[in-house]
């Protein structure tokens, strides 16, 4: 079963509540209540970090810490109403939910569930509820959490650990980041103070707090395992990887140094079964504060835009554009009319570094364009015919940046020419249509062009940088270009570079 990518935000119908009261009423797990009353307030930015000593074991001890950030992590539940029509006649809309599975087996009557006293007469619309994770990030009201835990809420409630409940405002949110600010009406709460996120360490101890499975207040600890980790279509969030163990409902929670300090909000696991399996990922809590800002000032984000399609650089393309490393982002296409036409860039060129930070991959430019505000202008250092030069961009505003994979797919060898291409010229007519001067469309491959992942269909526009036309002229550069070389090719509405190696 190949594993997936799960957003760990759990949603079911009134279960939650069902299951907590029932183990409540049997006393096997009571209520967590504060010592006095009021949860300990946590220490503003200024204040001396908590630390988490270790025990006679020489295993940190998190009790202290847990003690201090706690009240400020939240239980945030939502409710909302969906139509009835997902379910077919005679299938129970409930099936494979393990919380039904549960409450059912044991006779427990949920309201509006079909079956077991929950109610016979079912409306058109039946109440969701979904439960995840958040915390305070100012003493007037303000909460992080993820944009998937309250995407189409009709109704936000926000838990503290005194057992205060508020109805929450959604500020808004950013699909692009998986972040969204709350609001609640109050004053005077324990908020948690922000760290560092890029100069933690990969080994270092971490901890997460929140509502698992709807249990709220739930604390578990582990390990970074990697960082700056990219995940498939999420171009604008290097994760932090953790083995922290988190489930559904943890999602939007806080996750925490040593210090006391958020570092991250828990956001997703990588799994087979749905379940927690040893990998989940944290989005950096500096990434979440620049979109918390703008979210809070503006009610939306707004990012810079560049107008390109990119791809990343493995060692054989670094080499065929002269680079002594593989970093940067391959500029495959430029939009026409876009900001990078205008700025003067062009499909070739190797974007190094952005305003003197560098680009060391692909993925890090829509982060770092993504950054900065529309109108701005930007300085692009860019690999060019074997030299470095510097290009200026007026960002226009994004709708978002393409980014293909690092590497193609590599194919079995076979027989063949040198290239193992069989090809012809574009007809007028078919590059008219694609809105290209010319080129070869291929109609056979084996050998290198298999082997680089070169497919039927696959329209070659140029040879390390020139274009080509005509067969003739392809041939020419072919015989030129020695046993090393990139071509650039258009497939489907992409174009990328194929690094070529033969014999």
């Amino acid at each position: 079963m190949k594993p997936v990518l799960v957003r760990s935000t759990l949603a079911f119908s009134a279960l939650v509540l069902a299951l907590s009261g029932c183990l409540q009423d049997g006393s096997a797990i009571s209520p967590s209540h504060a010592a006095n009353g009021t949860p300990a307030g946590v220490a503003p930015p200024a204040a001396q970090a908590p630390q988490a000593p270790a025990n006679r074991y020489g295993l940190p001890d998190f009790s202290s810490l847990v003690e201090q950030v706690g009240p400020a992590v939240v239980n945030i539940s939502v409710t909302q109403k969906v139509a009835r029509g997902g379910a077919t006649a005679g299938e129970d809309p409930f099936a494979g939910d393990p919380f039904y599975d549960f409450l059912r087996r044991f006779g427990v009557p949920v309201p509006g569930m079909p079956g077991n006293g929950g109610g016979g007469n079912r409306s058109p619309e039946q109440i969701q509820q979904g439960v995840g994770s958040g915390f305070i990030v100012s003493a007037d009201g303000y909460v992080l959490t993820n944009a998937h835990v309250v995407d189409g809420a009709g109704e936000v409630t926000v838990r503290l650990t005194d057992k205060r409940e508020f109805k929450a405002k959604v500020v808004g949110t950013d699909k692009r980041t998986d972040v969204a600010l709350l609001k609640i009406d109050a004053n005077g709460l324990p908020y948690v103070r922000t760290g560092d996120a890029e100069h933690s360490k990969v080994g270092e101890w971490v901890v997460a707090m929140g509502s698992p499975f709807g249990f709220e207040n739930t604390v578990t600890a582990g390990i970074i395992s990697a960082k700056a980790r990219r995940l498939p279509d999420e171009n604008y969030v290097p994760f932090i990887q953790t083995d922290v163990a988190i489930n559904p409902g943890n999602s939007g929670g806080p996750l925490f140094n040593l210090a006391g300090e958020v570092i991250g909000i828990n956001s997703q696991i990588y799994s087979r079964s749905g379940g927690f399996m040893g990998i989940s990922f944290a989005i950096p809590i500096d990434v979440a504060m620049k979109v918390k800002d703008q979210l809070q000032k503006y009610g939306k984000v707004s990012r810079g835009r560049l107008g390109v399609t990119i791809q990343g650089l493995d060692a054989e393309l670094a080499q065929n554009f002269g680079l002594d490393k593989a970093a940067g982002a391959l500029v495959a296409n430029v939009e026409p009319g876009s900001p990078a036409e205008k700025g003067g860039l062009q499909a070739g060129d190797v974007v190094l570094g952005v305003n003197g930070q560098k680009v060391d991959n692909s993925a890090d430019l829509p982060r770092i364009i993504g950054e900065q505000k529309p109108g701005t202008v930007v300085r692009l250092s860019v690999w060019r015919d074997r030299k470095a030069r510097d290009i200026t961009v007026t960002l226009g505003e994004q709708t978002g940046e393409k980014v293909l994979a690092a590497t193609p797919d590599r194919k079995n060898d076979g027989a063949g020419n040198k290239l193992g291409l069989a090809g012809r010229a574009l007809t007028a007519q078919e590059a008219s249509r694609l809105g290209i001067p010319g080129g070869i469309v291929v109609e056979g491959v084996s050998g290198p062009a298999a082997k680089a992942g070169l497919q039927n269909g696959d329209v070659i526009l140029g040879i390390n940088n020139q274009g080509i036309t005509s067969v003739e002229q392809f041939r020419k550069l072919l015989d030129a270009a020695g046993n090393r070389f990139a071509l650039l090719i258009q497939r489907g509405g992409n174009r990328i570079f194929l690094p070529i190696r033969i014999g």
